[in-house]
């Protein structure tokens, strides 16, 4: 859970520029990587040499000497902030790699890395056109006001061709207030279902790699019987990324959609703490690639701190799924394609809801213990705690399709 405090919040936006500006901002990317590479290779001899790192106010003097030198005029066609930012790059790489925090760092390759640079001043934005020093003025699509000035802003370009420039903003996290047990939701995520709540809703896995599995292929084909270098090859490789960039594409804008709805509608929002890398390493790591469960906490940590909310995630041991909700007894025979079970206590559970429902009493203990809410009354008892859960449904926009979500547990698609 985020402190309450100041924070940075970064706002996304498609750049419209002209095919002028779009060299240019090719030529800042380019230029950008050319200065990472060259700061690196600096570094590097200098550590080689004396076994220690350079000082960063030698790399930069060292930087403003290179453009004024004979055969490096071009370096100066680009905004100046670019290029230092590179080197600042470089030294926090090394500074990481001694810290043991990565690995050694390594030359940027003109195939691989994505054409991207970031100025961290300088950068206005004023009726839908954004200032890029030495490119000037580019319409930008501005598809929600930016509450503050920007601190930095960061350029990209993506598979598909286009530019999106991301501003951070400093704002300020509202406190967290308590919150009613009404308000709060247990979430239980899944493969075949990506969430089961404790209202009785079911979210259904989109699957979007999975859906674009028989198109993928093809364009994988496609890519292997291309000569290696020819032009050919470079438009296969295009077309690949593109599709990916798609399916990419279709499950932010899922994710981003349901965690929205989630923050919206629940003060308190209780979540397994999930070992996401080694659940990666099963036979399910492309499904559990596809249904991408750490950018869905992500989103909802970051959302719920700005609305001062509350995100809970439970012990990743805590058997949710054994547990009788009813009498507490664990069910240690139960297995993965046990869908359904029957307690000792004869309470016949649903293996998701079930999980659920423990979720959530278990988080709201976890939050009381840290001051936040109360479950118990004044004897120290354990309440019930009421669900808003009412019978209307609701709506899910889901990529191209949307999904009608019903408290009953049943799920429907329409195109």
């Amino acid at each position: 859970m985020f402190p309450t405090g100041s924070s940075f919040k970064a706002y996304r936006y498609r750049l419209e520029p002209t095919a002028a500006q779009r060299a240019a901002l090719l030529r800042h990317a380019g230029a950008r990587r050319w200065t990472y590479n060259w700061a690196l290779a600096e570094w590097r001899a200098h550590f080689e040499r004396t076994g220690r790192s350079i000082p960063r106010r030698a790399l930069f003097s060292r930087l403003t000497a290179l453009k004024r030198s004979p055969g490096y005029e071009w370096l100066r066609e680009v905004d100046s902030q670019a290029l230092q930012q590179a080197v600042r790059d470089v030294i926090r790489a090394c500074d990481n790699f001694f810290a043991r925090r990565t690995g050694y760092p390594k030359f940027k390759s003109r195939k691989t890395d994505r054409p991207r640079f970031r100025i961290p001043q300088r950068v206005k934005l004023d009726e839908g056109r954004v200032f890029i020093p030495k490119v000037g003025w580019v319409r930008v699509r501005l598809s929600r006001q930016v509450d503050g000035k920007p601190q930095s802003a960061t350029f990209k370009q993506d598979a598909y061709g286009h530019w999106f420039v991301s501003l951070v903003v400093r704002t300020q996290l509202p406190p967290k207030v308590p919150h009613p047990p009404s308000k709060a939701v247990g979430i239980d995520l899944g493969i075949r279902d990506f969430a089961v709540l404790t209202d009785g809703r079911r979210v259904r896995s989109p699957r979007f790699e999975k859906q674009a599995g028989r198109r993928l292929r093809r364009l994988h084909r496609a890519l292997a019987r291309t000569e290696r270098g020819s032009r050919g090859r470079r438009a296969a490789r295009r077309r690949l990324a593109r599709r990916y960039q798609r399916v990419a594409d279709q499950r932010k804008d899922f994710l981003h959609k349901f965690t929205t709805d989630l923050t919206r509608q629940y003060d308190v929002i209780c979540i397994e703490d999930l070992g996401v890398h080694g659940m990666a390493r099963t036979k399910l790591a492309r499904a559990v690639g596809d249904s991408a469960f750490s950018e869905f906490r992500r989103q909802l940590e970051y959302k719920t701190a700005w609305q001062g909310k509350s995100v809970v995630a439970i012990d990743r041991f805590f058997p949710s799924s054994k547990r009788c909700g009813a009498c507490g007894e664990i069910n240690i025979t139960l297995q993965c394609s046990d869908r359904s079970w029957t307690c000792v206590c004869g309470v016949l559970h649903d293996r998701d809801r079930n999980a659920a429902n423990n979720i959530l009493e278990r988080g709201l203990q976890e939050l009381a213990a840290a001051g936040h809410a109360d479950a118990s009354n004044d004897r120290g008892a354990r309440v019930s705690l009421p669900m808003e859960a009412t019978g209307a449904e609701a709506v899910i926009p889901c990529g191209n399709a949307t999904m009608e979500v019903l408290c009953s547990g049943q799920t429907t698609a329409q195109n």
